[in-house]
């Protein structure tokens, strides 16, 4: 299938994998991007830039096709080593950025001049715009359906892709609720022009996490994810847990007093003990809604073959019936 995105970033097939904090490591963008797909290796969890130098030459160890890397913009007083994550991406050959979190403005001459394609996560037409406007050459848009961090105009995909359809003159991927053929297919006509996966990618085989995350994400139902850190205005979709009901206690009796230091134990510094030890009641981790679909745990490979051949069913039934 080709898409404007496929043909941007020279892959077989317009399926993403965000970034995903102690998730996207080389194996897993080595995975997808082998599977025809683009494998996204997660920056910031990378300590250093000396250390994503090291992670990109691994994935380019695996795969020979096209891979990116996510660099997310906190908003924090002591910033990460943004130049040296800038460098290590240029130097090793990367072709694809996915900038996410604060506005990529002041990294992008240097991204462009080295001829890497940037594609920024957004969660409104406004921002989309705004990313457009600064010549980021496509953006994810993430509906309120997605895990992590879903802004704060609570818009579902199904207003907001056709919205970003009618005012972008630029490509976007779909995000948030990814996990099928029928999210691809829907997602085309929607008008993006490809779809960004990442709880259901967390569900594969080749993902770097304990088997207990992969199970919990297949024990989900839609009805198992929370908004987290509202009232601070830093929404987080995360899977419900003891540690989640905990911060969300808080947040109730705290109510306008509430401030990030009161539930930092919760949601700092939490995804390694999660991620790699499975103690999957340690705190707040990101998941979708979309959990509610992850039925079993495939190969990349496995999952975006079915992706596309469901897809290409539901094109065949849809053609079909335009000539019955």
């Amino acid at each position: 299938m080709k898409t404007a995105i496929t043909e941007m970033f020279g892959i077989e097939h317009p399926i993403i994998q965000g970034g995903m904090h102690f998730v996207g490591l080389a194996e897993m963008a080595a995975a997808v991007s082998n599977a025809g797909g683009l494998g996204i290796i997660t920056g910031l969890t990378q300590k250093t830039p000396d250390d994503l130098a090291n992670e990109i030459a691994r994935c380019r160890d695996m795969t020979e096709r096209p891979f990116g890397v996510n660099l997310t913009f906190l908003p924090t007083v002591n910033a990460p080593d943004y130049p040296g994550y800038v460098r290590a991406i240029i130097e090793g050959g990367v072709t694809v950025v996915e900038t996410a979190g604060n506005n990529p403005q002041a990294v992008l001459p240097y991204l462009k001049d080295a001829g890497i394609r940037v594609i920024h996560k957004c969660t409104s037409v406004r921002h989309a715009l705004k990313a457009q406007s600064i010549g980021c050459d496509a953006v994810s848009v993430d509906g309120f359906e997605c895990g992590g961090h879903p802004g704060e105009d609570d818009v579902p995909n199904f207003i907001l892709l056709p919205r970003a359809a009618d005012e972008l003159e630029i490509p976007f991927v779909s995000s948030g609720g990814m996990a099928d053929g029928r999210s691809l297919v829907a997602s085309l006509a929607f008008g993006a022009a490809g779809m960004n996966m990442g709880t259901r990618f967390i569900a594969t085989r080749e993902a770097p996490v304990h088997d207990n995350v992969k199970q919990a994400i297949l024990a989900a139902s839609e009805l198992d994810t929370r908004l987290v850190m509202r009232p601070l205005r830093n929404t987080e979709r995360v899977l419900n847990n003891a540690a989640v009901e905990r911060l969300l206690e808080k947040e109730r009796e705290l109510g306008a007093d509430l401030k990030f230091e009161d539930i930092i134990e919760e949601v700092a510094g939490v995804y390694p003990s999660i991620m790699k030890e499975g103690e999957m009641d340690r705190g707040a981790w990101s998941c979708g809604m979309v959990a509610g679909l992850v039925y079993d745990i495939p190969t990349c490979q496995e999952l975006i073959e079915r992706i596309m051949r469901q897809a290409s069913e539901i094109i065949g039934r849809m053609d079909a019936l335009r000539r019955a």
